[in-house]
């Protein structure tokens, strides 16, 4: 214990240590074994031969111990100890393990576990609850896409279009027999265009199809009131007629008897009667007193 005590005094309040940082109230120290964050004699971890703490290493608690008798092998100075995820069993293991060790250290490494325990299970809340997340707009980066989109976007039309206006020179004949086309050009052109010829076939089969369902389609449609009245207009125009055969027939029958009495009848069919015309003329004469005076 003499040895912790010329420690001490070298790394005092007023000596310099690599792990103490000063305030105006007061001194905290840096070193990821000490058990309550402060620089005090008791809490230092370099200045106590027997030494424990509490330390959290991927979501799980360990207890470390360090005693005088492992102080000449550095490799095997720190002692870990897994403690059980269940609070309850944790502080039963802290009594086991330091049972015959200073009440000020056993009490301090229960309190580091539960401040432990606790800002773990803030952890997991945090991580199952949604959160907002917030992204830096970089304005310099984007104009400059925004501006490499366009030129790509142009240069692929000009591209599409130069290669339309080689293809139609290609069918057209232009160049006669050079050919220094891209053969990839040449047949994407031509499966463009059997693509279009099939489906305006198959266009007109659907077509064809169609004319020939609708020709051997037979329906039958009832009969509309409109429909029925000129059929019996029609009817009564017929018997109308007829009528007026018959009237004339029996005219011109009642004619021909009352000329031929006391005639011979003539033969041959019967003359039909010609319709009466009266013709007047009108004749001007000049008047008296002008033959006088002449």
């Amino acid at each position: 214990m003499h040895s912790d005590d010329v420690v001490w005094s070298m790394l005092g309040n007023r000596q310099f240590c690599s792990y103490k940082m000063t305030t105006k109230t007061q001194n905290f120290c840096r070193n990821e074994y000490n058990l309550t964050g402060l620089c005090n004699r008791s809490s230092c971890p370099l200045a106590n031969s027997q030494y424990a703490t509490v330390r959290e290493e991927k979501g799980r608690c360990y207890l470390y111990m360090k005693t005088i008798e492992r102080a000449a092998f550095p490799r095997r100075l720190w002692e870990r100890v897994l403690l059980s995820k269940n609070y309850e069993k944790a502080l039963e293991e802290i009594d086991e393990n330091l049972i015959y060790w200073p009440r000020f250290i056993r009490h301090k490494c229960k309190q580091r576990f539960t401040k432990i325990t606790q800002y773990l299970i803030r952890i997991r809340k945090l991580t199952l609850k949604r959160q907002r997340k917030l992204v830096p707009l970089r304005r310099k980066i984007e104009r400059r896409e925004n501006r490499r989109e366009e030129k790509a976007l142009i240069a692929a039309q000009l591209d599409n279009a130069i290669e339309k206006e080689l293809l139609e020179r290609l069918k057209q004949d232009t160049y006669g027999d050079i050919y220094n086309f891209p053969i990839h050009a040449f047949d994407k052109a031509l499966q463009q265009q059997d693509a279009e010829s099939e489906s305006e076939s198959d266009a007109e089969r659907e077509e064809d199809e169609d004319d020939d369902e609708d020709v051997d389609k037979r329906e039958f449609v009832e009969a509309e009131d409109s429909e029925l009245s000129d059929f019996e207009d029609m009817d009564k125009l017929e018997t109308s007629s007829e009528e007026e055969q018959e009237e004339e027939e029996e005219v011109e029958e009642k004619v021909c008897h009352s000329k031929s009495k006391g005639k011979t009848p003539l033969k041959g069919p019967a003359r039909r009667k010609r319709p009466h015309i009266e013709i007047e003329y009108e004749e001007e004469t000049e008047p008296s007193s002008k033959t006088k005076a002449a």
